[in-house]
């Protein structure tokens, strides 16, 4: 009997044993393997001292091509160059290839004689562009990405030019890309305005303009803002095809901030009740932050005559001056403070191109020496819509933006009333999902604030 056969005779009442009674082999098998484990740990200890086993010192020459090898080697392998770079306002094809690297002149010509490539350098600089090249400097593949043309799509989508050979030959085409978001931490201090400080914290402009707009309603940022005042947010950065969008604002909302004016804290918080419902910034009590009027009808401005007597600069006497002055460049965008219907769009004497929309309660907003409107009369607009553009029209001596604000067709300071204005709270019903988004918040502006001045960071 060979030994195969005297194994197999051992084995088979065990056999027989297993599919009589499983579970009890089971448990035979979870008791060895326990007893290996306990045996395991106790012998462990016993093992030699690693530092008392001899050494030894181990030198092999390896062998290497010769040089003329390994640059043989080296050639069999196809290696691209990838480089980034913007268009500039007039650049042509070669210029554009030039600073990305590459010589090719028959992509250059392609560029310049193709519709659709040609898009590439036609309008506004700034189209973030990537190029694929090999080692001769020959285009393999250019992806150029841009704000989508619709108006309709540009703060959600964004436009992809892509050119690349298609058998044997370039071909372009553009495509329809969607922004992906990234939650990103900021602080900074103000030193002068508040423009400059989100500018030397290194946050986009429309990061600025939304902290104004949220605590538009307590802090009066033409006047108010002291050196030293500090602020922190939250915020969404706009990412294209993973890139970091460099055209436009380059962000998306802010969803948290704190700002400190003086010795008092503002809090805000952006909420929405439902995924369909419109969202709103809220204080961390739970208070509307959105009032029936903002402070501004411009995001950032100087104001150069406030509601009081003032040397009239065209009649050159003593006069009431009833609404406010803002100073701004020529075609700076002008928002409605409030939801209304324009009851006015057209010339007005002195105010020149005016535009007065009227509102509820008996309320109505002109706003004067318009360079352009982009209401008519009898429209429906909401609060921070854009209604026209900053000019000189009329009896005015420089470009700026005349604001007045009537109750009952009597006139009222503007910066007063919009701190005065109804608020709405939170209903009862959202307040548990709130204070989760609050406390989220709250952790997030923490981290914020540690932040180097000047220096934001990803989340």
């Amino acid at each position: 009997m060979t030994t195969l056969e005297r194994l197999g005779r051992w084995l088979s009442p065990l056999e027989r044993f297993a599919a009589r009674h499983p579970k009890a082999l089971t448990a035979a098998m979870l008791a060895v393997l326990s007893g290996s484990a306990v045996t395991a740990f106790a012998v462990g200890p016993l093992v030699p001292d690693t530092a008392a086993i001899p050494r030894q010192t181990v030198v092999e020459a390896l062998p290497t091509l010769a040089l003329e090898d390994q640059l043989a080697a080296l050639a069999q392998h196809n290696l691209s160059l990838i480089r980034h770079d913007s268009t500039r306002a007039g650049d042509s094809a070669d210029a554009l290839l030039s600073r990305l690297g590459a010589f090719d002149p028959s992509f250059a010509a392609f560029l310049r004689s193709d519709p659709t490539a040609r898009l590439l350098l036609q309008g506004k600089g700034g189209k973030r562009v990537e190029l694929q090249a090999d080692a001769s400097g020959r285009v393999e593949r250019l992806v150029a990405r841009y704000p989508a043309a619709s108006a309709d799509l540009e703060a959600t989508h964004f436009s992809r030019l892509v050119i690349e050979a298609r058998n044997g030959a370039l071909a372009a085409r553009v495509e329809l890309g969607k922004y992906e978001t990234q939650v990103r931490l900021g602080s900074g201090q103000i030193e002068t305005t508040l423009f400059a400080a989100t500018d030397e914290a290194g946050l986009p402009d429309i990061v600025g303009s939304q902290l104004a707009d949220m605590f538009a309603g307590e802090v009066d940022f033409h006047r108010e803002l002291n050196k030293g005042d500090r602020f922190s947010l939250v915020f969404e950065a706009l990412t294209a095809d993973g890139e970091t969008v460099t055209w436009g604002d380059g962000a998306g909302r802010v969803l948290a901030a704190e700002f400190v004016n003086g010795r008092k804290t503002h809090q805000a918080v952006w909420f929405k009740e439902t995924p369909n419902s419109k969202g709103a910034y809220f204080s961390f009590d739970g208070q509307n932050k959105r009032r029936a009027f903002m402070g501004s009808p411009l995001e950032f401005s100087r104001v150069s005559s406030g509601f009081a007597m003032r040397m009239h600069p065209v009649l050159n006497t003593m006069r009431k001056h009833n609404g406010i002055d803002y100073a701004a460049p020529t075609g700076t965008p002008v928002r409605t403070v409030g939801d209304g219907v324009v009851e006015e769009a057209g010339w007005k004497n002195g105010y020149g191109n005016t535009v007065v929309v009227r509102h509820s309660g008996n309320r109505t907003t002109l706003f004067a020496h318009l360079s352009r409107m982009d209401v008519r009369k009898g429209q429906r607009v909401e609060q921070g819509q854009r209604i026209g553009a900053v000019g000189s029209t009329g009896w005015a001596t420089g470009p700026h933006l005349h604001f007045e604000f009537r109750v009952n067709d009597q006139h009222v300071d503007p910066r007063q009333l919009a701190k005065a204005a109804e608020t709405t709270k939170l209903p009862t019903s959202a307040f548990k999902p709130f204070l989760a988004k609050v406390d989220t918040a709250k952790t997030q502006l923490a981290v914020a604030a540690t932040l180097s001045e000047g220096v934001t960071g990803a989340n």
